[in-house]
């Protein structure tokens, strides 16, 4: 069995394959065709939309990107949270409040019913990465505004309104299972790109030292 062939099976055991029912127009050119009124998603295609959103993450991650993780669904919690503690990236959850990202190179408040919460002046993210796209389209919304790229887990009976604006979807069943294949995969990428660029800043510092050697 080839590399490829093990991966699909591993993307199959997910049921990312799965829809949740007939896809729309734009949703076709990923799927195989329908069974018992279900979208069949095309694992190779899936494979392929992983392979160009890992690689453009991994890119912003050896420039040290500020990245944003949105995850509204609680059972997909713990498995983002542990991702997120493995590579050592801070995520604000102030998202969660309207005009996060399109306010925030201005200090705001926030009313509740019970107490006013106060945010500080803060970066926009360089990325958005949605495990949830359905239901978070106001954050999509917001990054679009401001031009920032959008890597989403994208469903058959997904809105054009609102897939049109993901710069790298990724069509899949957001399964549990899935999400955590996922998230390996991101932290893995993270990881990666951490390594070589302490390689690559050790190399430098010692070749720093050589020349000060020799000038002296």
């Amino acid at each position: 069995m080839t590399i490829h062939s093990v991966v699909i099976q591993k993307l199959l055991s997910t049921n990312a394959h799965l829809g949740r029912r007939v896809a729309a127009p734009h949703f076709k050119i990923y799927t195989y065709g329908h069974r018992n009124a279900m979208a069949i998603i095309d694992s190779d295609k899936t494979l392929i939309c992983l392979r160009n959103a890992c690689s453009f993450i991994g890119n912003l991650a050896r420039a040290r990107a500020r990245f944003l993780f949105v995850n509204t669904n609680p059972l997909h919690d713990e498995i983002v949270n542990t991702m997120i503690s493995r590579i050592g990236c801070h995520n604000d959850s102030s998202w969660r409040l309207g005009g996060f990202l399109t306010n925030s190179s201005s200090p705001k408040k926030f009313r509740s019913r019970n107490k006013k919460l106060r945010l500080g002046a803060v970066q926009p993210p360089e990325c958005v990465v949605i495990f949830d796209t359905e239901r978070k389209s106001s954050v999509i919304l917001e990054a679009e505004k401001l031009q920032i790229p959008i890597v989403g887990l994208v469903d058959s009976s997904m809105p054009w309104e609102t897939y049109k604006r993901i710069t790298y979807p990724i069509p899949a069943n957001d399964s549990v299972q899935f999400v955590y294949l996922f998230c390996n995969l991101i932290t893995k990428t993270f990881l990666y790109e951490q390594k070589r660029l302490a390689s690559e800043v050790a190399v430098q510092e010692d070749d720093v030292r050589y020349a000060a050697l020799c000038f002296y």
